[in-house]
């Protein structure tokens, strides 16, 4: 081989392994007045979702960012952070590590509400631009349609029309440190919704030294509103937020203009292996999975369809259960529901009597919009059934995934829903036994008592998928 022949073979290589190394993104979080631990980790599961992007998460800023050497892995950070409820800055030398990241070439994305933190922060405002200050405003949580400007910027060049999305539309944004915005999307601000009557922008871009930026107002949600949790499930919105990401952190787009999902869910990892999970559900077939009281899996109601194990409305075939037995033990799944659907998953059920819920508590799945159960704080999505409530306001709505995880050890009983505990309870305490008795379970004496049994996917006569079914005994 020649000199040049092995030089650029060389360079071939390298850019392929370039390639295949995935955008390591610090998606920082921790403090907000809208629903923060909602849209962090969804937006995190919309970016990795690409096969794109590598996301760690910071809930503590004000220390990640204070660790300069560790800040070189980023090439982007993603801001869903917001201080204007209590001024929480995140420290000097935090916000210093942070502006010389960006200055040297790390992308920023601000989405909704991190253009209303850090009022007086001069060079937090130079790099976002448009700022939520004194005189901005919105009015009512609306369905609107987005215009695109600029269709040839790698952001935005072939996207779909961004139509009836239902969201908060920012009007009278400050440039407070008169900087000069690229502008790529705006929204008529309607006067019958509360508007100004005028194009608000949407999405744009700056440069802060080396560093690009990408900046949208979209991406509203409050907390305790399951209404307003739309906004950032809009596929219109992934993408653009995705591309957003990409061009900030490489300067060009390779992603294609429609957000897919390209990860395999029903596989275990090596470490996993390692570490004794086993799989209950393979993606074509419920490897680990019967009927209730049955010897195989029902012979109507449950599928395997489109890699999840399905249940139609109505379909019939009743309650899983695991082949084997468990004490203490980690389970974990992917779970989405049909409008209005509602399952579950039970644990420690035993087959001496008619029903897994006569034995085993339950980890509610639910679509908390729109069934009556979700009005209620002990029977929503992640809850101990009936007993004890979630202590965080994270469930998504119909017809995307969510991701559980139950671990129960002795008596005590943990919940886990999309990355946030929310049921953390020992069974022996008197808080268990006071929220017990005012249930609707005392008058079955052997609800929860047993100390091992199987793990239960509830047939409620609702559609529902489960993927990435999987479990592991503890020692």
């Amino acid at each position: 081989m020649s000199i040049r022949s092995f030089a650029l073979a060389s360079l071939a290589a390298a850019s392929s392994a370039f390639a295949a190394e995935p955008i390591h993104a610090l998606l920082i979080t921790g403090h907000n007045n809208h629903n923060w631990k909602y849209t962090s980790r969804l937006h995190a599961d919309t970016l990795e979702a690409t096969g794109l992007f590598d996301v760690d998460i910071t809930d503590t800023p004000e220390s990640t960012l204070a660790n300069a050497a560790g800040l070189k892995k980023y090439r982007v950070f993603v801001l869903d952070y917001n201080d204007s409820q209590a001024a929480k800055r995140w420290g000097d030398v935090a916000e210093k590590n942070f502006e010389a990241a960006v200055k040297e070439g790390t992308g920023v994305v601000s989405i909704h509400a991190a253009d209303n933190a850090f009022n007086g922060w001069a060079e937090y405002e130079k790099m976002l631009g448009l700022m939520w200050r004194e005189g901005t405003g919105h009015g009512k949580f609306h369905s609107f349609d987005v215009k695109w400007l600029d269709t040839e910027h790698p952001i935005t060049k072939g996207l779909a029309p961004f139509t009836n999305h239902p969201d908060e539309l920012y009007h009278k944004l400050v440039n407070s440190q008169n900087v000069t915005p690229h502008m790529l999307a705006t929204a008529k601000s309607e006067t019958s919704t509360g508007g100004t009557g005028n194009d608000e922008p949407m999405a744009f871009t700056l440069t802060y030294g080396k560093g690009r930026i990408f900046a949208t107002p979209l991406g509203h949600v409050w907390e305790n509103d399951d209404a307003t949790k739309v906004s950032v499930i809009d596929p219109n919105f992934k993408i653009l937020i995705c591309r957003g990401t990409e061009w900030a952190a490489t300067g060009a787009v390779t992603l294609p203009a429609e957000w897919k999902d390209t990860r395999e869910h029903n596989t275990l990892t090596a470490a996993e292996k390692a570490d004794g999970w086993q799989l209950l559900f393979d993606g074509k077939a419920p490897v680990g999975l019967r009927g209730f009281k049955a010897k195989a899996m029902p012979e109507k109601g449950w599928t395997a369809k489109d890699g999840t194990l399905y249940h139609g409305k109505d379909a019939g075939g009743g309650d899983l259960a695991t082949k084997e037995e468990f004490g203490d033990f980690e389970f974990s799944c992917e779970w989405k529901v049909a409008k209005g659907g509602n399952s579950g998953v039970m644990y420690r059920c035993t087959e001496d009597h008619n029903f897994p819920w006569e034995t085993g508590p339950e980890m509610q799945i639910l679509d908390d919009a729109n069934h009556a159960d979700g009005k209620k704080p002990k029977t929503r999505a992640g809850t101990l059934y009936d007993v004890i409530a979630c202590s965080a306001d994270v469930s998504r709505p119909a017809g995307e995934w969510n991701q559980s995880r139950i671990v129960a050890k002795g008596t005590h009983i943990a919940h886990y829903l999309n990355g946030f505990k929310v049921v953390d309870i020992d069974c022996a305490s008197d808080a268990y036994k006071a929220a017990h008795k005012a249930s609707k379970w005392p008058g079955m004496p052997d609800y929860n008592t047993k100390p091992r049994g199987h793990i239960c996917l509830q047939d409620h006569g609702d559609e529902v998928a489960f993927r990435a079914v999987k479990v592991r005994a503890l020692q």
